[in-house]
């Protein structure tokens, strides 16, 4: 179970007072977590859910609560923040920040077909379009400085195969910054993997864990989901589910010349950096009850992306 903080029920009694939301009924830990402890928790007046931030500096969740607001405002399916009858947003439980949000309805989807990327499509575009002229900027701090830093010393952990397969990724995103950075720009979800997206029956319902949200090129978001919600178990691309993605998206929001040329690059700049997270992930947490992803996954999308021929839709 990924629980890294476990509550007592006495604590969370207490927690839980300031917002009149009425006695609390029930509450589990979430095991889907890799990063952060999750509860359901189940009160009178309705189901949230409690997160307890466990990586990540304090100083950025204002922006996470900032930006949830922007995006619940747009009418967008996500979990902002609850306020205690005195306004506050953001607290402590544990000694660690503590948020509570609302339960939204609806389950993954574990094999997703061309509808579902279709709403994902959607979904992303809205994102993008209800940020791109107010941008909210943060930093990454999983992004190319990062890639580039951590890459080169855990590539020396690797096979030979893999180790050069990196190598080669890392190469290829020094060269392409400058352009990267260049990119059409808005506030990005920048995890957008099917663990992180609601749906009923086929129809999105909401889109959860915001804790790597960031500012960057709107093309690295689109890449990441790709990645994830378009890909066979052996890394090949699946046309029709990224085919149905990417003109769901573009129906909303346009590509530029830029992003067109650019895409298949960021794909693979996108395996490199989870393929690098679940690395450090399998390092630190080895032999802990926390959920591990597996690494090899995104060294076997990284090789299919050598050879793939993935394009935008018309861009303008």
């Amino acid at each position: 179970m990924s629980v890294f903080t476990p509550l007592q029920r006495d604590e969370l009694d207490a927690f839980l007072a300031p917002y009149r939301l009425g006695r609390l009924r029930d509450f589990e830990g979430i095991a889907a977590g890799s990063e952060n402890s999750n509860f359901f928790v189940s009160l009178e007046r309705g189901e949230y859910v409690l997160t307890l931030v466990e990586r990540g500096p304090v100083a950025d969740l204002p922006f996470f609560i900032e930006l949830l607001d922007v995006l619940h405002q747009a009418r967008l399916p996500v979990p902002f923040a609850i306020r205690t009858e005195a306004g506050e947003a953001l607290r402590s439980l544990a000694e660690k920040p503590a948020l509570l949000q609302p339960r939204l309805a609806g389950k993954h989807v574990a094999s997703p077909n061309a509808h579902h990327c279709a709403e994902v499509g959607r979904w992303l575009a809205r994102l993008h379009l209800a940020t791109r002229d107010r941008i909210i900027e943060r930093r990454s701090d999983r992004g190319l400085d990062w890639m580039q830093q951590e890459g080169p010393s855990l590539a020396m952990s690797l096979p030979p195969e893999p180790l050069e397969l990196l190598r080669d990724g890392l190469a290829e995103i020094a060269e392409l910054k400058p352009k990267i950075l260049a990119l059409p720009r808005a506030n990005l979800h920048a995890d957008l993997f099917r663990d992180n997206v609601l749906f009923e029956g086929s129809h999105l319902t909401g889109v959860i864990d915001f804790y790597n949200a960031c500012s960057g090129p709107m093309l690295y978001d689109l890449a990441i989901a790709v990645n994830d919600w378009c890909s066979h178990p052996n890394g090949e691309l699946d046309e029709e589910r990224s085919q149905a993605l990417l003109a769901a998206y573009s129906a909303l929001r346009r590509f530029s010349p830029a992003e067109a040329e650019l895409w298949r690059p960021m794909l693979r700049v996108a395996c490199v950096r989870f393929w690098l997270s679940r690395l450090i992930a399998k390092q630190n947490f080895a032999g802990q009850s926390v959920l591990i992803k597996d690494p090899d996954e995104f060294c076997r999308l990284l090789a299919a992306r050598q050879r793939c021929h993935s394009a935008l839709p018309f861009a303008f």
